[in-house]
């Protein structure tokens, strides 16, 4: 099988990404068949005079691919031949969320049978996001990412300096940016973003006659979340409240035994902060939606069931988005729908 590998020396493509492509090629050709070994980390290593680390990361490539697996005390094994078919996408996500998720679904469900996806979560931190990238640099044909990033602090940042070397060394063609508008240049790059500072101002706007019947306004904002939240739905808080002459206030929790009044509209956006009002609006026995209001930031299908009313981002939209653009080979800006959905909790 080291006849059948190509390594060029004079070539700008990186060592491991060659023998990506090189031992892809040889399966797409047919001369390399399921079950059938190929050489250890070191007899290649040895073969081409490289370095070790270099065939291990191309060889962690193939794994995480799922073209080769290793079996302790015999080798590596070629283990799928029909991936290059297949457009190979890594989905690259801050966290877990309900939303997130839905995202996800929309967009692999879009994808069909067209695509492999690889989903990675970063949790926020940005040595995680810059080491996964880095594992996996030239080994995917598109990257689907979102940048949400917190301080030690636990304050929000949607990029640092590395963050953005490190993107700019995916090519422009290949990648799709999530959320964010500011990052990536250029007409190839697909953004599909949310506009946080606008977004929650004119959702406030279009509720505006329900909400001006409450005599205070209340943003429970998270100033210290484990997965922080951008500071532009602040300032879109803001610029409502004070357009309209509306006595606001902002909280960074829902705490325990708060004090509830008559007249008060709460705009929360954890979950958890969410089911904290609710059982103590209930405890007290204000009547939702008449002595006291609450809108939650991002709907899911348990705030529909419970009537709540929402600002909320079409996450399915973004995700089928996203995977339309890659199957049909376009490019473009597009900012997702981002809408105020009346039930009964004001």
């Amino acid at each position: 099988m080291i006849k059948l590998i190509k390594i060029d020396e004079d070539s700008r493509v990186p060592k491991y990404k060659q023998i990506v492509d090189s031992i892809l090629q040889n399966i797409a050709n047919g001369n390399l068949k399921i079950n059938q070994k190929i050489p250890s980390i070191n007899s290649f290593s040895e073969e081409f005079y490289m370095s070790r680390d270099t065939v291990e990361k191309a060889y962690n490539i193939l794994k995480e691919r799922k073209i080769i697996s290793s079996i302790r005390g015999k080798g590596y094994y070629i283990t799928r031949t029909k991936l290059e078919s297949k457009v190979n996408i890594l989905f690259l996500t801050n966290k877990l969320s309900s939303y997130k998720m839905k995202t996800y679904s929309a967009f692999i469900n879009t994808l069909g049978a067209n695509a492999h996806v690889d989903l990675q979560i970063y949790h926020c931190d940005e040595t995680l996001f810059l080491n996964i990238l880095d594992k996996f640099e030239g080994a995917y044909d598109y990257y689907v990412i979102t940048t949400h990033f917190k301080t030690d602090e636990l304050k929000h940042l949607s990029f640092t300096d590395e963050v953005v070397d490190a993107i700019k060394r995916i090519p422009q063609e290949k990648l799709v940016i999530l959320d964010n508008i500011k990052l990536g240049t250029g007409d190839d790059v697909i953004k599909i973003y949310q506009d946080f500072e606008n977004d929650i101002y004119n959702a406030l706007k279009e509720g505006l006659e329900k909400i001006a019947k409450y005599k205070r306004l209340i943003l429970v904002y998270p100033d210290k979340a484990v997965y922080p939240y951008p500071r532009r739905i602040l300032h879109g808080f803001r610029k409502f409240c004070v357009e309209h002459e509306i006595n606001f206030e902002i909280l960074s929790e829902v705490y325990d035994d708060m004090i509830l009044k008559k007249g008060d509209l709460f705009i929360t956006i954890e979950e958890s902060d969410l089911v904290n009002l609710m059982k103590q609006i209930r405890d007290e026995e204000f009547v939702l939606g008449k002595d006291i209001g609450v809108i939650s930031y991002n709907d899911t299908p348990l705030k529909e069931l419970l009537g709540i009313t929402v600002m909320s981002t079409d996450f399915n939209i973004m995700g089928e988005t996203a995977a339309r653009l890659i199957l049909n080979k376009e490019k473009g800006h597009f900012k997702v729908p981002f809408n105020f959905i009346d039930r009964n909790s004001i």
